[in-house]
């Protein structure tokens, strides 16, 4: 049942700008709003007057927040102005780890990786940057003396789709890392200029960008972006379904200050190449056989070939009921035994993610309220990332990887674009429509996003 509405007409600006996405939204707004009380336009300079009624959704560099603060009452935005403390790898771990030293019971404590930050800009100061890296010390510490591999993966945290993770086992192979990012000596970029002179381009080989484009690095990681990183402890093993890691792309929906969504359908996304455990794969050696070697262990998408992505992106509650046995990755052992779950298994994974979810909304907007700033007049989709890892005694736990702002919809693909489409009229009804027609009957279906967080923040 459409919404109420009164004789104001509600004035839409929407350009998302991404050819995936926005015939959906704009759908999803024509169906849950009488055509008579909406109005579709190109500019703010379009509103009649400063009293109009006003959605923007758009991205976030478009959005005018000036006008969204100075016009509580009748503007809704798709975006909070600050959330950091969500969106910046390194900000969400302090969000987690100052929640769990005045929470210690609270789920974040068993569903999120303790994390070591440091900042670091040339190999040469990684020995300062470390100084209070006591966890990685330790485990390096306690590599020499037992023999073992303790194994980390390695984050910048500023970095998006996927671009700067690594794994590493010891200080050598971090330093290794960080040698391959820095930057070029002066007379390698004499050299490299002058083939580029004699080939008749300005394309460089190093970087793959042609002259006058933002310089980066040769894996592809913008140098402003290697500063701020997080270590967390890999999670190993990962639930394998046909020998394939894979985490879970969970979308979630924020609404005024403060409402959390989580949307129940969600998708499964597969690395490229069957999995091997980290202590088997080289990972040291020149730097495209080390991306190479990560294929295994990295699941986002966008890191794949176009060959290697068919069946990598499935939807979540249609893997199998049944789990496979899962290796240990020990020579002579068998399987490990998932137990406890039975065919169940994908109801409690669910169920914890939307715990984790509440309590990591909460912390953010309770414990760091100054880096995550929920406004009454906007929402805003979330993508959050998890991974289903198995325990020694063969329990599975969910474990949050990171919270993406605008996440890349279009890794859902064709297939799946069913799940984007109905992503759209779930945040229509629930985010956009109270807000213009707060008196307006609710429309039934919300059940595909499940609440998982309902605070009152007092922010009006």
């Amino acid at each position: 049942m459409a919404p109420k509405t009164d004789d104001n007409k509600i004035y839409a600006l929407i350009n998302y700008e991404d050819p995936y996405v926005q015939p959906l939204i704009v759908a999803a707004v024509k169906k849950h709003f009488p055509p008579d009380s909406i109005e579709f336009i190109s500019a703010l300079d379009a509103l009649p007057s400063p009293s109009s009624r006003l959605l923007q959704w758009v991205q976030y560099e478009s959005i005018d927040f000036p006008y969204l603060l100075s016009h509580a009452s009748t503007s809704l935005a798709n975006a909070y102005v600050i959330r950091k403390a969500l969106i910046r790898k390194h900000y969400l771990s302090t969000t987690v780890a100052n929640w769990v030293v005045k929470h210690p019971e609270s789920v974040l404590a068993r569903g999120v990786k303790p994390s070591v930050e440091f900042e670091v800009d040339y190999a040469e100061f990684l020995d300062d940057a470390l100084v209070e890296a006591w966890e990685l010390h330790e485990s390096w510490e306690r590599g020499r003396r037992d023999g073992g591999r303790e194994w980390w993966i390695l984050k910048p945290g500023m970095s998006e789709r996927g671009q700067g993770i690594r794994l590493f086992s010891s200080e050598e192979e971090l330093t290794s890392i960080f040698e391959g990012w820095d930057p070029e000596s002066d007379d390698e970029e004499e050299e490299e200029e002058d083939a580029r002179s004699d080939a008749g381009s300005s394309f460089s080989p190093t970087t793959g960008k042609k002259g006058g484009e933002e310089e980066k690095e040769g894996n592809g990681i913008i140098t402003s972006q290697l500063r701020h990183f997080i270590a967390q402890p890999y999670i190993h093993p990962p639930l394998l379904f046909s020998n394939r890691k894979f985490h879970i792309r969970t979308y979630v929906l924020a609404t005024a200050a403060l409402s959390v969504y989580v949307y129940r359908p969600m998708l499964a996304l597969f690395a490229a190449r069957p999995y091997a455990a980290p202590s088997s794969t080289a990972f040291a050696g020149e730097a495209g056989d080390a991306e190479d070697a990560l294929r295994a262990h990295l699941t986002n998408t966008c890191l794949q070939e176009t060959g290697e992505r068919e069946g990598s992106v499935g939807l979540f509650w249609e893997l199998p009921d049944a789990i496979p046995d899962q290796p240990t990755f020990e020579e002579g052992e068998d399987g490990v035994e998932v137990k406890g779950l039975g065919g169940k298994w994908k109801d409690d994974v669910f169920k914890q993610l939307c715990s984790i979810t509440g309590e990591v909304f909460e912390a953010a907007a309770r414990g760091m309220s100054i880096h995550f700033q929920p406004l009454p007049n906007a929402f805003e989709i979330f993508g959050l990332d998890f991974m289903v890892g198995v325990e020694e005694d063969g329990a599975l736990r969910t474990w949050l990887l990171e919270v993406n702002a605008f996440p890349d919809f279009r890794q859902t693909g064709d297939e799946c674009k069913g799940v984007v489409e109905g992503l759209m009229e779930s945040v229509v009804r629930v985010g956009v429509v109270p807000f213009f027609a707060p008196d307006a009957e609710r429309d039934e279906g919300d059940a595909e996003l499940v609440k998982v967080l309902d605070i009152d923040l007092g922010r009006r």
